[in-house]
């Protein structure tokens, strides 16, 4: 370490050289914590006299307000934060809780934020080095669910008086638009038909149900055969399932119980017969609680590049407009809603709440309300001229 000079201001200020011979300065507060234990703070680098003071004040400031923790935890890192948080607190979560958490901080809030020292990180930076760099890669509504994971970590920093305030409970995230990510009628007739000739037995029978449904990607390679009525002509959905695993579905709303079309019952019953042949081949047997989409390669259920590899070959060989596997949800809502299906229904076959149908859609609602005021007019005028 330099040699350390004294400060003129405060005994505890010192300023030294560095190896480049700049002149910095450093603050060295001696003090007890809760427990009546000797302690030291320091912190050095300052590049003024001024800025040494200020910090340091702030450092007695906080003793003295008993805020010990946010003293002693100051350079803690948002990486060192997140571990201590899961540990504490997981066990009063769900399973699935659990394991969508630890994901979460794994793989995405530790990669980007990590290295951060969590006192220190304001407002403006998490949105650079998080929330923008987030919204490039996912949906909003994917980034609103990282987002709110952190908000919760950090009210529990909060909560243990490491940090004053939750400096992110502000920040608004504005929802994706539509854009194109759905097609016509016309469209999804050509996309299943060529589903059909050009891809294998579960891709088509999957993308079928997609687009009958308006299920999420999850919730269809989530079903099990004990969750389709066939005789009640419903489909029920109880989980979701990704590469992780199994969980409980989304949302509250998402637990439900939907009507479905003869046309997937027709083909569901003749896929199930498919299914007990398949897994036959390779010397099991089907049962009800066994998931429905399955591999032709081994009977082991899907995952979901199998659909998301068999529409992008659809599309590539029938020469169709590009969407994705959410776009076949976006496809049901928006048929149902053209139809003039309101808002309400169209929530409980998709899982959602009619508010977020119409924020979501409220673009294709305008038309079909301007639509309905025409056709009003043309049926009164009709009956005018007649008269």
């Amino acid at each position: 370490m330099a040699k350390l000079n004294k400060s003129k201001k405060d005994k505890e200020i010192y300023w030294y050289l560095n190896k480049k011979g700049e002149k910095l300065w450093m603050y060295r507060h001696k003090y007890e914590d809760t427990l009546g234990n000797r302690r030291e703070k320091k912190k050095s680098s300052f590049k003024s006299e001024d800025a040494a003071l200020k910090a340091l004040l702030k450092v007695k400031s906080d003793l003295l307000n008993g805020n010990h923790k946010q003293v002693e935890k100051d350079r803690m890192t948002v990486a060192q934060w997140m571990d201590i948080w899961y540990e504490t607190y997981h066990v009063n979560w769900k399973e699935p809780t659990q394991i969508l958490h630890k994901d979460i901080k794994d793989r995405v809030i530790k990669p980007l934020l990590g290295k951060c020292v969590l006192p220190e990180l304001d407002k403006s930076t998490y949105i650079r080095l998080f929330i923008n760099k987030l919204k490039k890669k996912y949906a909003s509504s994917t980034v609103k669910s990282y987002n709110r994971i952190f908000k919760l970590a950090v009210n529990a920093a909060v909560d243990d008086e490491i940090l004053p305030r939750n400096r992110f409970t502000k920040i608004s995230i504005q929802d994706d638009k539509l854009k194109d990510n759905f097609l016509t009628p016309v469209e999804l007739y050509k996309l299943l038909d060529i589903a059909e000739k050009h891809t294998n037995e579960t891709t088509y029978a999957a993308l079928l149900t997609l687009a009958y449904t308006g299920l999420r990607k999850g919730e269809a390679i989530g079903l099990r055969w004990c969750d389709i009525d066939f005789k009640q002509k419903t489909i029920t959905v109880k989980r979701t399932r990704d590469d992780k695993g199994v969980r409980s579905p989304k949302t509250a709303n998402s637990y439900r119980t939907i009507q479905i079309d003869d046309l997937v019952v027709t083909h569901l019953k003749k896929y199930k017969t498919w299914c007990k042949e398949r897994k036959f081949k390779y010397g099991k047997y089907l049962k009800e609680d066994d998931i429905v989409f399955i591999s032709y390669q081994n009977g082991n259920p899907i995952t979901f590049s199998t659909i998301n590899y068999g529409l992008k070959r659809a599309i590539e060989v029938g020469n169709l407009k590009s969407i994705t596997v959410h776009g076949l949800r976006h496809t049901h809502a928006t048929i149902l809603m053209n139809k003039g299906v309101i808002s309400k229904v169209i929530a409980e076959r998709l899982g959602n709440t009619p508010e977020m149908i119409d924020k979501v859609y409220g673009h294709i609602l305008k038309e079909t309300e301007n639509k309905a005021v025409e056709v009003f007019g043309e049926s009164l005028g009709a009956v005018s001229g007649a008269n």
